[in-house]
């Protein structure tokens, strides 16, 4: 088991991971530099259709447009190692898991790059388009006040978003694993509801502009979802019967 290792295995066996995620992310990263300028126009596409007529991105330092597209390129490449990164972290949880356990390992992987593209996906078509749309005309006061964007800061404010997206999607994923290990079940998640509506609702004040359409763009979806997860942890938590049986093969 993974709990009778000596911590020098544990840190070894980290570092290897940890290497391994850091190369693939480097590898991509690289690939992505090469194309940075194209993915933030793309990624930029939302602002740019929500600005007014004739206006567009600035930037107000001179290495502005170089650090940005360095972040655009390492941005990139966390998505696109994500395969790999979700890999090494399921390689590094499993000498944890029962036998039984460890036949999640492909689905793991792959459902979790699957809610995370969802969930970035999700934020960047249906959600960004409506909040930069309500931010500018409220900020530009009805044409009295010109947009002036820089591109540093949207850029950290999509990513920021995405990211909050594609975590949020993550939740029947978490959900699952902390079910099947017995963390959690359905009832127990059932009677939790009023406290996951009141955090669905921080985490929407905590990661987005400080506007309702903005925060509830988060909260829905994290709602919503939350509601899935009971229903997987319905369906796939392990049952009290089952915990007896596999301590005793491990006992054996």
């Amino acid at each position: 088991m993974f709990s009778e290792m000596p911590l020098t295995s544990h840190l070894e066996e980290l570092r290897k991971r940890l290497m391994i995620a850091s190369i693939s992310w480097l590898v991509a990263f690289l690939g992505c530099y090469a194309v940075a300028e194209k993915l933030f126009k793309l990624l930029s596409e939302p602002v740019q259709q929500a600005l007014p007529e004739g206006s567009s991105l600035v930037f107000i330092q001179a290495t502005e447009p170089f650090f940005t597209y360095i972040k655009v390129a390492a941005v990139a490449g966390v998505l696109i190692a994500l395969p790999v990164i979700m890999w090494q972290i399921w390689g590094f949880i499993a000498p944890a898991l029962y036998k039984n356990e460890k036949i999640f390992a492909v689905p793991f992987v792959m459902a979790s790059c699957l809610c995370f593209g969802l969930g970035t996906y999700f934020g960047f078509t249906f959600v960004f388009p409506t909040i930069f749309t309500f931010l500018i005309k409220f900020g530009t006061g009805g044409g009295e006040i010109n947009a002036m964007l820089s591109m540093g800061s949207y850029l950290t404010l999509s990513t920021r978003l995405l990211f909050a997206f594609g975590m949020v999607f993550e939740l029947p994923i978490i959900i699952f694993f902390l079910a099947r290990m017995g963390v959690v079940d359905h009832k127990w998640l059932a009677k939790k509801r009023k406290i996951a509506l009141l955090l669905a609702f921080v985490l929407g004040a905590v990661l987005t502009p400080p506007d309702i359409i903005s925060q509830a763009s988060i909260a829905i979806p994290f709602i919503v979802l939350y509601e899935v997860g009971i229903i997987v942890a319905r369906l796939f938590g392990k049952k009290k019967v089952e915990a007896e049986p596999e301590l005793d093969d491990e006992n054996d």
